[in-house]
């Protein structure tokens, strides 16, 4: 075991896996055997949130959005395409603050949409407001 090995959480079941860097696309998860990251976005809920936050160390973004928010809607197809330019330097992820209204206030997002980038489990930069893939992309790349 190496101390390259970067922790990531599955999306399937949670569990935290080492993986070697370079090799996260074809990785499969020790304890349910799903594959442990892909290039589209992970729908996170309240209870699923801090795991993938706090545990993995691959950097993750987050978009806090509405499903009755215009704007929303639009940048989801963006925020796909997004995450297949990023993978697998970045896990996008999706939390709906309508009914996770916890965590959205947790993080006072008074606004959707709002990117929020984590790198372990702390926030490294946020903004709000619709973006297409491009900026997406770009805006993350500034920051990691």
């Amino acid at each position: 075991m190496t101390t390259d090995n970067r922790l990531i959480v599955c999306p399937q079941c949670g569990a935290v896996n080492r993986v070697n860097p370079g090799r996260e696309a074809e990785a499969a998860c020790g304890k349910c055997g799903g594959r442990v990251f892909e290039a589209q976005p992970l729908e996170l809920v309240g209870s699923t949130f801090d795991r993938h936050i706090g545990k993995s160390e691959v950097p993750v973004l987050v978009d806090f959005y509405s499903p009755t928010c215009g704007p929303c809607l639009m940048m989801g197809p963006q925020f796909a395409d997004a995450a297949k330019t990023l993978f697998p330097k970045v896990r996008l992820a999706k939390i709906d603050t309508s009914a996770e209204q916890t965590v959205a206030a947790r993080y006072g997002i008074r606004a959707v949409p709002t990117l929020i980038l984590f790198r372990n489990g702390r926030e490294i930069a946020r903004q709000s407001g619709a973006m297409d893939a491009r900026g997406i992309a770009g805006w993350v790349g500034q920051h990691i």
